[in-house]
């Protein structure tokens, strides 16, 4: 069976964002058409022999994140930024990423926990090519990647 190799964009600035990245990636491993070796974290790859927040930084960390998604077969994205904080809000690094896979047609297929039902952009909207919502994120797991059917999103879109 054909396994896909997975760019995981999300934020990880706290425990709760950590959390879901966590949770998300277990669900990709649990799924046969994942190849659960290739599933690339931007946060397990920090360039930490660069200062943090200099311009080597920035710019090593910048580079390699766009050359991984170049080289995955699809793009997981978590929306969920600082939910806990009452902003429903996704991250502008994580809605970036999305742009660029977008624009570089690489699958994109979104996993929100949140309960917010607020209306989602229709840029956002129109690039995904399948959305998992609140307990429908557990359907990663069984998703198959091979195939990337369509699943739109249960949201209003405006």
């Amino acid at each position: 069976m054909l396994k896909q190799s997975v760019y995981l964009a999300s934020p990880f600035f706290s425990d709760e964002q950590i959390a879901r990245v966590k949770k998300v990636k277990a669900l990709l491993e649990a799924n046969p058409t994942i190849d659960s070796d290739n599933i690339y974290q931007p946060m397990q790859h920090q360039n930490e022999q660069f200062e943090f927040g200099s311009t080597e930084w920035k710019r090593a960390t910048f580079q390699a994140d766009l050359r991984q998604v170049d080289n995955s077969d699809v793009v997981v994205l978590i929306m969920d930024y600082k939910v806990e904080e009452g902003s429903y809000e996704p991250d502008s690094g994580t809605i970036m990423e999305l742009g660029y896979a977008f624009a570089h047609n690489t699958p994109i297929i979104i996993a929100q926990f949140d309960e917010n039902d607020a209306p989602l952009n229709l840029m956002v909207a129109e690039a995904y090519t399948a959305y998992f919502w609140k307990e429908d994120v557990a359907e990663l797991a069984t998703y198959d990647f091979n195939t990337l059917e369509y699943v739109p999103t249960k949201r209003t879109v405006f």
